[in-house]
């Protein structure tokens, strides 16, 4: 079986939150989301650059990878005949870095594979878990109270593990309240690289609350400096925008830099190298889950794919439609069992259908890509 390439679409669409979502770096009410699809022989496969409106989590942003999708990786595959999406991956390769935008084809690509094998992409994926965790991740808020009133929401709704956003001025009084409410809750924090090691002797005080881990505290392209704060801390550290590919998650456990890892499919390149990630935790039996880049329909069914692999042993930030936007671009929306779980669909490719009708209405810039030109629709 093979896929022929021939074209890609790039769409810019706007979705408004629910609710705003913040970081340490940045409050966000409106997601500008870059939506491609790969035009297969009559199959489309759909893929979503997790890249955000502005360079702050990492270097890519919205406009870097539209540009570098139609500029390089889009003519690198267009014409091409393959044998499966991960072949993608070496046409691509001469382009350095740019990982955000290299996913949004290399996992559009595997769509269109599962559909034109009729499997479903988790299938492809080498998947196993018919049913998958489900935590939330919960950004900084107006207030403690406000806060508190998010996570009695969550919990009542059946998730498995709270996270937290923290930064400093906003940490371990937060989590103070948090635990003296809820002391037996699944709870870690994220810090989005907010915090340096001058900040140890602080950082120690996170070990009295029972987190589940502290996620990327130190710098976002850091491992070294992590593995001597891990040696500090009773808490596990997670490593998040660390990990950009498996010579990372190897080289950050060779260091006993983190005892668990969170792998983001957009963060390191596409579904290939997710997978090599999750295999080189798995040899060392550190457990993986699949952090969130406030997704769409279709890069959440993306992350709802790549989370039945069998080391996705954590519950990830994979939750429920309705918690991010009125009107998902899929159909059915993503929903969340009340015993805080996702049941895995056997529909082939992603699972979901994809809403082109809304797509189209949400659209506000729109080019499509044959080989050897490129065109504004």
């Amino acid at each position: 079986m093979t896929i022929k390439i021939e074209a890609i679409t790039l769409r810019e669409i706007q979705m408004p939150l629910v609710h705003f979502f913040e970081t340490s770096f940045k409050r966000t009410f409106s997601r500008q989301i870059l939506l491609l699809t790969a035009h297969c022989d009559g199959i489309n496969g759909w893929g979503e650059c997790v890249a955000g409106e502005d360079p702050y989590y990492s270097s890519e942003w919205t406009e870097s990878a539209w540009a570098t999708i139609k500029n390089y990786l889009a003519p690198a595959v267009l014409g091409r005949t393959l044998s499966k999406a991960g072949e993608s991956v070496p046409l691509m390769a001469r382009v350095r870095g740019h990982d955000m935008a290299k996913a949004a084809v290399e996992n559009a690509l595997w769509d269109a594979e599962a559909q034109e094998k009729q499997m479903p992409l988790w299938k492809l994926l080498g998947g196993t878990l018919r049913e998958i965790s489900c935590g939330v991740s919960i950004g900084i808020q107006d207030s403690v109270e406000q806060l508190l009133e998010k996570i009695q929401t969550e919990l009542a709704a059946g998730y498995r593990r709270i996270k937290v956003k923290v930064k400093p001025g906003w940490d371990v009084n937060v989590l103070e309240r948090i635990r003296s409410r809820w002391p037996e809750i699944v709870l870690s924090c994220d810090a989005n690289s907010a915090y340096t090691l001058d900040d140890l002797e602080h950082l120690r005080k996170f070990d009295q609350f029972n987190l589940l881990m502290i996620e990327q505290p130190l710098w976002h392209d850091d491992i070294y400096y992590h593995s001597r704060l891990q040696q500090e801390l009773r808490t596990s550290i997670c490593l998040d925008e660390s990990i950009r590919h498996a010579r990372d998650a190897a080289k950050a456990l060779d260091l006993s830099a983190c005892r668990i890892i969170n792998i983001k499919v957009g963060r390191v390149g596409g579904f290939t190298e997710a997978k090599k990630v999750h295999d080189v935790c798995a040899s060392r039996n550190i457990p993986v889950w699949c952090g969130g880049m406030l997704e769409s329909g279709v890069g959440r069914s993306h992350n709802i794919a790549l989370s039945t692999l069998p080391n996705f042993r954590l519950p990830g930030d994979v939750s429920a439609s309705k918690r991010y936007w009125k009107e998902d671009i899929i159909e059915p929306e993503v929903v969340v069992t009340p015993q805080g779980t996702i049941l895995i669909r056997d529909a082939p490719g992603a699972g979901y259908r994809v809403r082109e009708d809304l797509i189209e209405k949400l659209t506000v810039r729109k080019e499509t890509i044959r080989a050897g030109t490129a065109g504004t629709t």
